[in-house]
């Protein structure tokens, strides 16, 4: 049992396998089925505020678009679903059947090219993770190359989410509009409303998430995650040893959008839509809130801030719906100025300390009677 404990102590899986018990355990025994849906739902953030973790945390570099990946992931799993459900015989009441209802509202009459790769579930899975992860090799590359960071960068992927929003909604009849695509029922011919289903998509976004979290923080041991951080701390002393800054820093990007859009790929399963009012400025900043409330430095600690935002959102929105908005923004606030190492700085700053103490006292009173018993 001691050999086991102290691996676990040593490789600091302490924390990790907490949060599966949590995930795994506890909210299934204690959550009706409408509630924990809710939380794969906010589970499904938690993606992107692990990448905010590895971006911003350990990179130093603030990303204020993150939404713009997590809507690509979504709206890429979306455009799949929704040509599944718009089968000829579903849509013959259709102008013309067999494509979606929103591009026969606009008097779309063919399928854009476009969409057809979005006909196979491979496929799908693959621009899933590629696309995001193309557009922020981009995106980086142009920044990062001509040592464009902090504030600027901050500003620029704010005015990528912009456009992005702006583009989905302005391209009505290829996108779905405002209104985004909905009525995603069924996968592969899968029905995602039914209850099993509801189980099945909630341990598959946890099981991808603890997979996201053991890969993080691998990265995070190597070499790799050194070098982020020495860049986040001393960059030009980094550039001096002979380091490419800019191509480590388009990789923490690019890392951060591959699993921002498998969040939003688990997201859309779950809820059944994608609209882009997940995509803009706003979703992208409460994303960065859930890293800030959880800590940023902690992979364990972004999901619980994840979890702790929306579940806040959810109940003031339900309990104090003229207020509620305000009560958010005073909850953020304060845990940043009480706390600015977030949920993780308080657990290892107070609660773990108060622990050793008192365990290392329990153990110094039980040493004498341990003693007497082996005198006796």
């Amino acid at each position: 049992m001691n050999n086991i404990k102290q691996w676990i102590d040593r490789n600091k899986l302490g924390s990790l396998l907490l949060l599966a018990g949590v995930l795994l355990v506890f909210f299934p025994l204690t959550l009706d089925l409408f509630r924990l849906n809710l939380v794969g739902k906010y589970l499904s953030y938690s993606f992107v505020a692990l990448g905010l973790v590895m971006l911003w945390g350990y990179g130093g570099v603030l990303s204020l678009g993150q939404g713009v990946f997590f809507g690509l992931g979504g709206y890429a799993m979306a455009m799949f679903l929704k040509l599944e459900a718009s089968d000829p015989i579903t849509t013959k009441i259709q102008s013309t059947p067999g494509i979606p209802d929103f591009m026969d509202w606009n008097q779309i009459t063919a399928l854009p090219l476009w969409w057809e790769p979005f006909r196979s579930f491979p496929l799908t899975l693959l621009l899933i993770l590629v696309v995001p992860t193309l557009l922020a090799f981009i995106i980086g590359y142009a920044m990062f190359k001509r040592r464009v960071g902090g504030v600027y960068f901050a500003i620029i992927t704010q005015a990528v989410a912009l456009i992005l929003t702006v583009l989905i909604v302005g391209q009505q009849g290829y996108t779905g509009g405002v209104n985004g695509m909905t009525d995603l029922k069924t996968i592969l011919g899968w029905d995602t409303r039914t209850d099993s289903a509801k189980y099945i998509l909630y341990y598959l976004t946890v099981f991808l998430l603890l997979g996201s979290i053991m890969v993080c923080a691998w990265i995070q041991k190597s070499k790799l995650g050194t070098l982020l951080l020495a860049m986040r701390d001393k960059e030009d002393r980094v550039r001096f040893s002979g380091y490419d800054v800019a191509m480590f820093r388009v990789f923490a990007f690019c890392f951060a959008a591959f699993l921002s859009a498998i969040g939003g790929a688990m997201f859309t399963l779950q809820v059944g839509f994608m609209s882009p009012s997940l995509v803009g400025i706003v979703p992208s900043i409460e994303m960065v809130i859930f890293a800030a409330v959880g800590g940023r430095m902690s992979l364990v600690g972004a999901v619980y801030g994840a979890l702790l935002v929306n579940f806040g959102k959810t109940y003031f929105s339900e309990t104090f719906p003229d207020v509620w908005l305000f009560l958010m923004a005073g909850m953020f606030l304060g845990v940043v100025l009480a706390f600015p190492d977030g949920l993780a700085g308080v657990y290892t700053q107070r609660v773990k300390p108060w622990w050793v103490k008192r365990w290392a006292a329990r153990q110094k009173i039980a040493k004498p009677d341990g003693l007497a018993g082996q005198k006796a």
